[in-house]
């Protein structure tokens, strides 16, 4: 027998395209998976954030109120949606994420302005992201050195003199400190949670398929939503001590507050394991191995790091960027994560993240058991 032949060569490298033909997931993977990084990073991932949503309070109407507003609307970072009355509407607009400014003009501030007693407007914004509004926040002393060139001119451009004739403060709220771990450390929980439920349901379910164990089932009278039910539950207690550790550890190694609702917490993080556990049944459902299972479950965690807010502001996405986002779930538990840990959010704070988290559970679920029902067949 020679040391080498080529033709024993050739045969075997015909035989590995042959294979690698058959598994069209794995093949698909391998072409797919650059082609989608390059498209996110390339044309989703932003990490200067423009048109923010922003709310006015507005206090006091004037030239160069109208100046200011109209300055911060064409710097491209903030996008008006409307006022607001009275600090507490303001605050939770912020806490419910409806907004990342609120602008509060005082009272009297034209008048302030033009008796030299240098008023203050004030801009809240929600700083659990710091990214998010870091670039608007370095755009305010410009909008004012244009408000002021625009408006103070003739005789009342002594006003603007050597110093502004007003000031701008800035209150990061929530996370004043401007801390990534505050920003960063909450939203791991959704990632760690898609990563381990959806492998651990796929890889497991697919387990039981090449062992024959799932064959036993189809034979019975056991219907597809109790097999469903029946292998995602058991994980959910996976979860629970995944979450517990998780909380714990943050609180003691990061600081990172929780300042709101526990149950509106607990609700928030079963729809999310119950979410991430169907996908994984999903998966299973078109896998054929447990190689296949693991690459199909890393492909989803894939728009759960990149499209959830998670690394990148959501804001600064494209549109459709965003509604690819809006369809995953980490993108809705990250949300309501931060509003309940850092906001101290409530309940009704945080019902839509469980409007969304619902409806994509009940849609998933749905796809999941119409495909274990083709696969019985």
């Amino acid at each position: 027998m020679t040391a080498f032949s080529f033709a024993r060569f050739v045969a075997v490298l015909v035989k590995e395209f042959i294979q690698m033909r058959r598994d069209r997931i794995t093949f698909g993977m391998m072409i797919g998976l650059p082609i989608i990084q390059l498209l996110l990073f390339g044309y989703a991932i932003n990490s200067d954030p423009r048109y923010l949503p922003t709310l006015v309070e507005m206090n006091d109407d004037g030239p160069l109120v109208r100046a200011v507003l109209a300055g911060m609307e064409t710097s491209t970072y903030f996008d008006f949606q409307g006022t607001v009355e009275g600090t507490a509407a303001g605050e939770r607009a912020l806490r419910r994420g409806d907004a990342n400014f609120v602008v509060v003009i005082p009272h009297d501030f034209e008048r302030d302005v033009m008796r030299g007693f240098k008023p203050e407007i004030l801009v809240a914004a929600d700083a659990t992201d710091p990214t998010a509004i870091g670039g608007a926040v370095a755009a305010m002393n410009g909008i004012i050195e244009g408000a002021v060139r625009q408006t103070l001119t003739g005789p009342l451009s002594s006003l603007a003199g050597t110093a502004q004739p007003f000031s701008v403060v800035v209150h990061r709220e929530y996370n004043p400190e401007g801390s990534t771990s505050t920003n960063i450390v909450p939203g791991l929980l959704a990632i760690i949670l898609s990563m381990t439920m959806v492998m651990i349901t796929a890889v497991a379910i697919v387990k039981e398929s090449e062992r024959g164990t799932m064959e036993m089932l189809i034979s019975t009278p056991v219907r597809p939503f109790e097999v469903m039910l029946g292998k995602i539950l058991p994980y959910v207690l996976v979860g629970y001590v995944q979450t517990l550790v998780f909380v714990t550890a943050a609180a003691a190694l990061f600081a990172v507050p929780f300042d709101g609702s526990m149950l509106a917490f607990f609700i928030g993080f079963n729809l999310f394991i119950l979410d991430n556990l169907a996908l994984g049944f999903l998966i299973s459902t078109a896998a054929r191995n447990q190689m296949q299972a693991m690459q199909l479950s890393f492909f989803t965690i894939l728009p759960s790091v990149l499209l959830s807010g998670f690394m990148f502001p959501f804001a600064g996405m494209p549109e459709w960027a965003q509604a690819i986002g809006s369809a995953v779930p980490a993108t809705h538990f990250i949300r309501l994560v931060r509003k309940v840990m850092l906001k101290g959010a409530e309940v009704p704070d945080v019902s839509g993240e469980f409007l969304a988290l619902t409806v994509i559970l009940v849609v998933i679920t749905f796809i999941a058991m119409l495909r274990y029902r083709q696969t019985l067949d």
